[in-house]
C-alpha cells in the first residue's frame, strides 16, 4: 500500500463507537479534527455519537454533490 491502513479486523466493528475512539487515540486526533464519510449508515451513526462530523454516502444514489457540500462545510 502506498499509504497507511488502519484496521481493527472487526474487533470492534465500525458500528461500535470504540472503533473510532481507538482510531482517534492511535493517530492523536480529537473528534473535531476528523471528517468521515461511509456507506454503512450504522457506522456513520456510531462516528457521530462520539462527535465526528460524518456523512452517509448512499452507493445507490451516488450523490457526489451532497458529499462535496459536506466536505466543503466540514473542512
Amino acid at each position: 500500500m502506498p499509504y497507511e491502513v488502519f484496521t481493527l479486523k472487526h474487533n470492534p466493528d465500525k458500528i461500535d463507537p470504540n472503533y473510532y475512539k481507538i482510531l482517534l487515540n492511535q493517530f492523536r486526533f480529537n473528534s473535531k479534527e476528523v471528517i468521515y464519510f461511509e456507506h454503512d449508515e450504522n457506522a456513520v451513526k456510531s462516528a457521530i455519537s462520539i462527535g465526528i462530523a460524518s456523512f452517509h454516502y448512499d452507493k445507490d444514489k451516488q450523490d457526489l454533490i451532497a458529499l462535496k457540500e459536506f466536505i466543503d462545510k466540514s473542512i
